[in-house]
């Protein structure tokens, strides 16, 4: 019982996490048929990375790495986590664009962005450190492609407010996060003493409420009709 108390004290997010998957659960009839359709597999993939990265570091037995030194580093699931979901994201944008220019250059992004993630294996080993510089490239193909996205929607003529739209709040959270994530991720690695003096991973985890908070907002309040 004590280990569970602590357990949810240093990770107060992940019920958090469940809280949005069980909403968007309960209103998938609502946009099921729309790019958002794998939207609870993802949510639902962040929630069990969480608790497999818990495992990880404080249970031997489900220890990934041979080095005794480092048996607790569980990095090497956040970096498959975060290129799987890079390539969701920029997947579900490229569906949802609707000019043929839009849709190639985010083709173009998305393969940036892979091989950045393959030159960075020359450089860092995945299981013991983030592939930081490769996140950073993602995460500006990734807002490159939420501005395409958005930039459509401000041209269109449409009946429905944009705050009913899923994708929308869904684009907004993204954004806010991605903003400023891989620079913090930076920071740890390459200036750990800023990182512990400014306290920043109490600030990486405002921000996941943040976005989660908009993704929460989006299921909550959205419309079927007011779906692009």
């Amino acid at each position: 019982m004590e280990e569970l108390f602590t357990f949810l004290r240093e990770h107060y997010i992940l019920p958090f996490y469940l809280i949005v998957w069980l909403v968007a659960m309960a209103r998938y009839r609502t946009y099921f048929d729309t790019q958002l359709k794998y939207y609870p597999i993802y949510l639902m993939y962040t929630f069990m990375t969480e608790i497999l990265g818990y495992f990880i570091k404080f249970h031997e037995e489900f220890q990934i790495v041979s080095n005794n030194d480092y048996d607790w580093y569980n990095v090497i699931i956040y970096n498959i986590y975060l290129t799987l979901s890079y390539l969701f994201f920029y997947y579900i944008y490229w569906k949802t664009v609707k000019e043929e220019k839009h849709k190639k250059w985010i083709r173009y992004g998305a393969g940036i962005s892979l091989i950045g993630y393959a030159i960075s294996l020359f450089f860092q080993n995945p299981f013991y450190s983030d592939l930081y510089y490769a996140d950073l490239l993602a995460s500006w193909v990734l807002l490159f492609s939420i501005w395409l996205y958005l930039k459509e929607k401000k041209a269109e003529i449409s009946p429905y407010p944009l705050r009913y739209n899923l994708l929308f709040w869904t684009s907004a959270g993204l954004a806010v996060f991605q903003l400023f994530f891989p620079y913090l991720i930076i920071i740890g690695y390459e200036a750990p003493n800023i990182w512990i003096t400014y306290n920043f991973r109490e600030v990486l985890k405002i921000l996941i409420l943040i976005m989660y908070g908009s993704f929460l907002i989006g299921v909550l309040i959205h419309r079927r009709r007011a779906f692009r």
